[in-house]
């Protein structure tokens, strides 16, 4: 079994203990370890609702109700996966470029040492941290997003860094491969046809909301491995994919969207997908009183756990660290 896991449910009571995700050990260390969860409480993006710098709180406290074995995939995620709670990112509220880099070189430490972050956001906004530290480890990565919006805008009132311009920013700055990249789950008004037109112009793929019912939900998958191939990969999952109804505790909803369920099965379909960082991001409680869209981003973090433990389980080589990778890959 892995050197860090959770307490065993019938010795200690999961509404028991201090609230980190899953009940895992709050370790600030590399050594021994697969997996860290880092919440990234950061809101300052934001261009609607606030709050989401609350969002890991919540999802740490929803994830007590999370188990080890995942009947779907037919794994016990612990058996193959060494994961503790890293704890927070120091973030600076109100700064935006100030705490991009603070998230940045925080977990710099954990992906220099092969360490797979799982971020808590926070708004969209800290995806541009996290990639910047991703790519320091592993250099350009294949960029998977499950979201509602594209987040390609150049600026927002003048201002060149939100949650609605970060993927632009990070092509830029050469963080992602857009050729390896695609954003799933498009939908909800847009001020015009640029607004998804200029994703398509940076090279990402695009796959709306339409699309994915048009194509079903074993093709997407099949779609998105074969636009990643074997690229080191982050997968980037805002909590406003789902629709309303299943999440509304988020910073900028939009109807039409998908169910848990749906949502929850497109990712189990990505099984093999050589994920070297996540996040699930714009959790906000105080838009969410019933806490089910805590409880939703709770369980999508455990199907990215649960596709890590898969692929380790499947012999699949790890990802390996930029110096290490043979040229080309």
């Amino acid at each position: 079994m892995a050197r860090y896991q959770p307490p065993d449910a019938l010795e200690f009571p999961r509404f028991a203990g201090i609230r980190t995700f899953m009940r895992l050990p709050y370790v600030q260390t590399t050594e021994g370890v697969d997996v860290a969860i880092v919440g990234l409480p950061f809101d300052t993006g934001a261009t609607f609702r606030v709050g989401a710098r609350f969002g890991p709180e919540a999802i740490r406290s929803a994830s007590v109700l999370l188990r080890p074995y995942h009947p779907f995939l037919r794994v016990n995620l612990f058996e193959h996966l060494s994961v503790v709670d890293y704890g927070d990112a120091p973030v600076a509220p109100g700064f935006i470029e100030d705490s991009l880099q603070r998230i940045a070189d925080f977990l710099s430490r954990l992906t220099l040492a092969g360490v797979i972050p799982i971020g808590l956001g926070g708004d969209h906004s800290v995806l541009l941290g996290e990639l910047r530290a991703v790519a320091a480890a592993y250099g350009p990565v294949a960029l998977v997003q499950f979201d509602s919006h594209p987040d390609t805008w150049d600026a927002y009132f003048g201002h060149r860094y939100t949650h609605g311009t970060v993927i632009r920013r990070a092509v830029e700055e050469g963080l992602i491969l857009p050729e390896r990249s695609i954003q799933v789950g498009l939908r909800g008004p847009i001020y015009a046809p640029e607004d998804w037109e200029t994703a398509q112009n940076l090279g990402l793929e695009i796959l709306s909301a339409a699309e994915v019912r048009a194509m079903g939900l074993e093709s997407v998958p099949r779609r998105i491995l074969r636009r990643v191939g074997d690229h080191p990969t982050f997968l980037s999952f805002d909590i406003d994919f789902f629709d309303p109804a299943y999440a509304p505790g988020t910073g900028t909803p939009e109807v039409g969207g998908f169910t848990s369920w749906e949502g929850l099965s497109l990712l189990r379909g990505l099984v093999g997908l050589p994920l070297v960082g996540m996040d699930v991001v714009e959790v906000i409680p105080s838009y969410d009183p019933a806490g089910i869209t805590a409880l939703l981003a709770a369980n999508v973090v455990y199907e990215g756990l649960a596709l890590l433990a898969a692929r380790r389980r499947d012999g699949l080589p790890r990802v390996a660290l930029l110096g290490a990778r043979p040229e080309g890959l």
